[in-house]
């Protein structure tokens, strides 16, 4: 089902696919800022990383982001006091 920010994986230019490759590996960097910047769905961009990474990066990247609470806001706790969408501001200037 698309959301009103879904935005298909055919429609990202090879900047886009860099950037969410970084923010996907970022461990302060949400889905959720993810799909904000790019219009890409935690599920989009778990497609989007089995596409680009090898087989042993992509498994790599799934065991990190397993139980990794900073991935998901609803699941942080209060005393963390970051803004991930800030720290994804500094990588837009690579694109």
């Amino acid at each position: 089902m698309a959301s009103k920010n879904h935005r298909p994986l055919s429609s990202l230019s090879a900047g886009d696919i860099s950037a969410v490759i970084q923010m996907a590996w970022e461990d302060r960097t949400s889905f959720e800022t993810i799909q904000e910047r790019v219009g890409l769905t935690e599920s989009d961009v778990i497609r989007l990383m089995r596409s680009e990474l090898s087989r042993g990066a992509f498994r790599l990247w799934r065991a990190r982001m397993k139980g990794r609470v900073t991935k998901h806001r609803a699941l942080r706790s209060p005393e963390m006091k970051f803004d991930d969408r800030l720290v994804a501001d500094h990588r837009r200037a690579h694109v």
